[in-house]
């Protein structure tokens, strides 16, 4: 019996010798509050663009066909009026041809009308001028004396009276309906003719504009298509589609793309200082003029969200740098610059009851207080109300696993105390099933 209880106390005496061995607890990382200097500030890539680009299409009307032989390469200065590119056009050169043929086609379909109807107006003025005749004798007998004339010869002039006055109201219905159809006939002539004729000055005048100049003086920057394929000189292009644009010089600001995690805090009119990339050297100063409502993807294939965001630059420093569009510009977004605030790192803040709130150490444990921040940055973050300097916050409980301490954030104000208490009783636990284990080996 005395060597089972012995074979049952000395795990038990392991487990406490080692526990009383091991290193303490680690206390909870946390950060006095004190009022100084805070510089808060993002930096990111953009492309130097006009804020006023003129757009340059390729000249010509109705989609028709182009070919460009001859073009300036991107990036090229100009001057109002100077050529930019020159274009053919073959399939204009036989649509004009097709709409001359068709015009004489037009003009010789009109004279055999005309000639038509000049012959059907002549054949039936000639049937009205014998009847008429005709009419004019037998009125004379039909009203002659029946004793100068049989009687069979009266009526039947009579009767011949009746027929030619018939035929002749048939005669000029005829020809009344003949000048209505062949005025109708030639109108619709003439309109074709019309039509002919616009479509023939459409394609002189689309051959007339196989080049394109500058409308004002700036920067040639191609466009390119659905495919990513910019003009080239021989590539087809289609009349009214985007050749490029010519921006504006005097008018050029950078756009700037931030990550979604590192834009918290940008607003408009914040400080910005750029610089065109491997040119640190040529500081340009401003101010943001315009940021995007919300982040969004650059493609498919990159769920990072990005900000769009906007900074005029000076004409006196883009001429002076000579600047051109489409350059990289490096910039550097300066949020907060002050000498003498409150902040706090954005890893002590949490959300407690429907509120940004930190934990402050009171007394021995820690208490949840409301804060009210002002400018928002990477690592940290301006505190307007709501922390003293002197205010011990905690940014972590070091001593606390990870799966505990989410557990002791979602159910308890003090962190540590549970934390100590769990370990104590799972030590507690190993102790007892190594006593176990030990009288199950000793028994017979």
């Amino acid at each position: 019996m005395n060597a089972l209880h012995v074979a049952r106390a000395w795990p038990l005496a392991a487990v406490l010798l080692l526990a009383a061995c091991s290193d303490p607890p680690a206390p909870a990382v946390t950060e006095t509050v004190a009022a100084g200097p805070l510089l808060l500030e993002a930096r990111g890539d953009g492309v130097l663009r006009s804020s006023r680009p003129t757009p340059l299409q390729v000249p010509g009307t109705g989609w028709s066909s182009r070919r460009v032989e001859w073009m300036l390469p991107e990036g090229s200065r100009v001057k109002k009026g100077d050529l930019i590119a020159r274009f053919s056009s073959e399939e204009s050169e036989q649509d004009l041809a097709q709409a001359l043929v068709d015009l004489q086609r037009n003009a010789l379909a009109r004279a055999a009308k005309d000639e038509e109807l000049a012959s059907a107006q002549g054949r039936v003025g000639v049937d009205m001028a014998q009847v008429a005749t005709g009419l004019a004798i037998a009125r004379r007998y039909a009203g002659a004396d029946l004793s100068t004339l049989a009687r069979n010869d009266v009526l039947d002039a009579i009767e011949d009276v009746h027929y030619l006055e018939a035929r002749q109201d048939t005669l000029q219905w005829q020809r009344d309906q003949a000048d209505v159809r062949g005025g109708a006939e030639q109108a619709l002539l003439d309109a074709q003719r019309a039509t002919f004729a616009l479509d023939a000055k459409a394609r002189r005048e689309d051959l007339d504009a196989l080049e394109l100049r500058a409308p004002n003086d700036g920067v040639l920057m191609l466009s390119a298509n659905w495919s990513g394929v910019k003009p080239a000189t021989g590539a087809s292009l289609y009349a009214g589609s985007e050749f490029g644009s010519l921006p504006d010089a005097s008018a050029m600001e950078v756009e700037l793309s931030l990550p979604q995690l590192e834009s918290q805090g940008v607003r408009v009119g914040q400080a910005v200082e750029m610089f065109p990339l491997g040119r640190p050297g040529d500081t340009i100063a401003s101010k943001l003029s315009w940021v995007a409502s919300a982040p969004k993807s650059r493609s498919r294939r990159d769920p990072v969200k990005y900000l769009s965001m906007r900074a005029p630059v000076p004409a006196e420093a883009a001429l002076k740098f000579n600047l051109v569009p489409g350059q990289q510009m490096r910039a550097r977004i300066i949020q907060l610059d002050a000498p003498k605030v409150v902040s706090v790192p954005n890893i002590a803040l949490r959300s407690h009851a429907g509120a940004l709130a930190v934990q402050v150490r009171d007394g021995g444990d820690f208490a949840w207080r409301k804060v009210r921040l002002g400018v928002r940055g990477v690592a940290r973050s301006q505190v307007l109300s709501g922390l003293s300097p002197g205010d011990q916050v905690l940014l972590a409980t070091a001593a606390v696993p990870e799966d505990d301490a989410k557990d002791d954030d979602a159910g308890s104000d003090k962190p540590g105390a549970e934390a100590g208490d769990g370990e104590v009783a799972d030590t507690t636990a190993d102790a007892d099933s190594t006593e176990a284990e030990a009288a199950e080996a000793d028994s017979p």
